[in-house]
């Protein structure tokens, strides 16, 4: 639900968001890491055997990140599909939740093998 008025690149930014949702048959897969395991399609994260409680936020940022293995990830692209159009300047706001993702998943979240940042510019997946 897209509440009036809005912008065009809201709308756009909805309607990506919603286009990821959709589960296809080539998107249902299970990512594994030495650390942890992503299972798309249950929208289960599991470490150690334990499950991972994420908030949406986080699994929607690490959603992009599986769907996107190795690729630069910008900090626009994030906010604009997670947060939407008008929080394109609020990198702040995907630092904490990359910092929590962090705590959640990596075996040393102050050196992280699996989520790795490119200074100013976004974040990469390294499954």
């Amino acid at each position: 639900m897209v509440a009036k008025p809005f912008g065009l690149d809201e709308l756009l930014a909805r309607l990506r968001a919603g286009q990821r949702r959709t589960t296809q048959a080539d998107e249902a897969r299970v990512v594994t890491t030495a650390s942890f395991t992503v299972d798309l399609a249950l929208r289960r994260v599991t470490r150690n055997g334990q499950d991972v409680r994420l908030t949406p936020t986080e699994w929607g940022i690490l959603q992009i990140l599986v769907r996107n293995p190795e690729k630069l990830v910008t900090q626009q692209q994030f906010l604009t599909e997670i947060w939407g159009a008008a929080y394109t300047k609020a990198a702040n706001y995907l630092r904490v939740y990359m910092a929590q993702l962090r705590r959640k998943l990596e075996p040393e979240p102050g050196n992280p093998r699996h989520f790795m940042t490119e200074a100013g510019i976004g974040y990469r997946f390294q499954p």
